[in-house]
């Protein structure tokens, strides 16, 4: 289980190997997602709060990176944080997340995005549920709920 020790980690020494790699240019990147999606997702970006498609949504299933179709999280480790975007507590896998040092805004952060196309997701906090502790909060405008979860 990924603690924020190894998000500091990792942000600091150098996110892994990604298992594959998608890259677009600008103008593909534009021709397939809206205008909001490319400024959330390509240009780092942040959608209001309380407003994305995924921010209040139970459906149970496997998110998937808006971009590239990568999986990304699982519906079964999604919790109400209150914050005003879809919040987890683990990426689905290892080595589909990447993690940047983000000094932005007059604090620091840890930004994560999509370690296949280097989509922006959001940012992950040290302040989720037990038992990892960690919050991914994730802009709707950067995933798709792409597979029902299997029983």
């Amino acid at each position: 289980m990924l603690k924020w020790t190894d998000v500091i980690s990792i942000a600091t020494k150098g996110n892994p190997v990604p298992p594959n790699r998608v890259e677009k240019s600008d103008e593909e990147w534009r021709k397939i997602l809206t205008p909001e999606q490319y400024s959330v997702a390509r240009k780092k970006g942040t959608e209001r709060a309380f407003t994305g498609e995924y921010c209040e949504a139970h459906t149970p299933g496997l998110y998937a990176c808006r971009c590239c179709s990568t999986l990304l999280f699982d519906s079964s480790l999604k919790f109400e944080s209150g914050t005003g975007w879809p919040s987890f507590t683990q990426p689905y896998t290892d080595g589909v997340i990447a993690y940047h040092k983000d000094s932005g805004h007059g604090m620091v952060r840890i930004e994560v995005t999509c370690n296949v196309c280097d989509a922006h997701l959001g940012h992950v906090f040290p302040d989720g549920p037990l038992p990892s502790g960690l919050r991914f909060c994730i802009n709707s405008a950067s995933i798709i709920l792409a597979e029902k979860a299997k029983p």
